[in-house]
């Protein structure tokens, strides 16, 4: 049987927030950021647990809020590095030797959806490797330190990357040791498989799909909960009003 585990580093201090309280304990819809693609590996059924990196002295908390929440198949909080890819190492490192597939995605990005993990895990098992992304809206130009315009990028070849990021389990977690050992940074966690050589396959997402950094997208994902709750809303209205409606014509028993 497949193993396939989710690797999420929540283990960032969210300067760019401005906020007191850590980006990853922020309330979104009145709970905690990091537990809303918790929820969401929770409910996968290929997905055996998952395994979050935080920062080294917060474990207690985040286990205390996991059970508060009754958060399912979380199977280990791990203590971060100093920078994100020095904790996913760490965290990938956790993960038991069987694993096959493994899921990494940052705790910042609370839309993730069943069917976002179901196409990023296929494309893994393809080609080795996958990452979520959606195609670049803006022109992107090169500007030099002066800031006069080196050159305009083909837009049509752009993409933003996204998590979650899936990969063969020995291919993410050789890649990620190989760029430790020779203290390379990555931006992202397919870079790295790109430097072996590998290719990466990208998964088409949702603009919904966003990260959580700066006070303004905190507001924003507040604005895309609240819309996606009326469009529930209005969906079990209209269920209930077709049910009402069947009722009525209905034809009635004879005596």
């Amino acid at each position: 049987m497949t193993k396939v585990y989710a690797v999420v580093p929540a283990a960032g201090s969210g300067r760019r927030m401005g906020a007191e309280t850590k980006k990853q304990f922020l309330l979104l819809g009145g709970r905690p950021l990091f537990l809303r693609c918790l929820e969401v590996f929770a409910a996968h059924p290929a997905v055996a647990g998952t395994y979050l990196v935080v920062a080294p002295g917060d474990e207690e908390q985040v286990a205390r809020l996991i059970r508060a929440h009754g958060i399912a198949k979380v199977r280990g909080i791990v203590p971060g590095g100093r920078e994100r890819q020095d904790s996913v190492r760490l965290g990938l490192e956790a993960l038991p030797a069987a694993t096959d597939y493994v899921l990494i995605h940052d705790a910042a990005r609370p839309f993730l959806t069943l069917e976002l993990i179901e196409r990023t895990l296929a494309a893994a098992q393809r080609t080795g490797a996958a990452a979520a992304a959606v195609p670049v809206k803006d022109t992107i130009k090169v500007a030099g330190p002066s800031l006069l315009v080196e050159k305009t990028l083909e837009r049509r070849l752009l993409w933003a990357m996204q998590t979650p990021q899936t990969f063969a389990y020995g291919l993410i977690l050789k890649a990620h040791r190989q760029a430790h050992a020779e203290g390379f940074i990555g931006t992202d966690d397919a870079v790295l498989v790109e430097r072996l050589g590998h290719p990466v396959e990208l998964v088409p997402a949702s603009d919904g799909n966003i990260k959580i950094t700066t006070s303004t997208d905190l507001l924003l994902a507040e604005c895309l909960l609240a819309r996606a709750k009326a469009e529930r809303d209005e969906s079990l209205g209209a269920s209930a009003l077709q049910e009402k409606v069947r009722g009525k014509e209905s034809p009635g028993r004879e005596a």
